[in-house]
């Protein structure tokens, strides 16, 4: 059995802008700072802690992210998008690459499905999440002329250990 975590690589949620005044927000990449995930070849299994989460990069903006604006950021989604539970995902089939399982955010449950490719002991994925089919309201800002896109991705890069 391979376990993952932040020792060996990369869990990453990306963000995208859309609306009036996209130009003025940016596209993100945010860090799970604090998250492990199993693969015994048949099942996966990953928790993540949201309240570890680091803004790493904001892409394609007017002007660039201050320390400032990455920890209003990561107080925004505490409080008004993840909360601070537990996100979880166990796999229900694991079939060559296609993944299917139950992702838990925001205490609410949801299937998914994904490709994982596994390159010797790496493992390496991109999952589609809507925020909405979690409950949860995107992003708005500027009065709603700049949201953040409904669909986000999570990615997933590590080498087991």
């Amino acid at each position: 059995m391979a376990h993952y975590g932040p020792d060996t690589g990369s869990l990453e949620v990306h963000t995208y802008r859309e609306g009036v005044a996209a130009k003025v927000g940016h596209d993100l990449i945010i860090e799970v700072g604090t998250w492990a995930a199993s693969d015994d070849g048949g099942a996966l299994e990953l928790t993540a802690d949201p309240r570890s989460l680091v803004v790493r990069e904001g892409n394609r903006g007017v002007k660039p992210l201050t320390d400032k604006d990455r920890a209003s950021i990561v107080k925004t989604i505490e409080k008004d998008i993840l909360g601070t539970q537990e996100i979880r995902f166990v796999s229900r089939s694991v079939e060559g690459g296609g993944v299917k399982g139950d992702l838990t955010i925001a205490g609410r449950t949801q299937p998914v499905e994904f490709e994982l490719r596994r390159e010797g002991d790496r493992v390496r994925a991109t999952v589609p999440v809507v925020q909405t089919r979690w409950g949860i309201k995107p992003y708005r800002g500027f009065m709603g002329a700049l949201k953040v896109r409904d669909d986000v991705e999570i990615v997933l890069d590590a080498a087991g250990a």
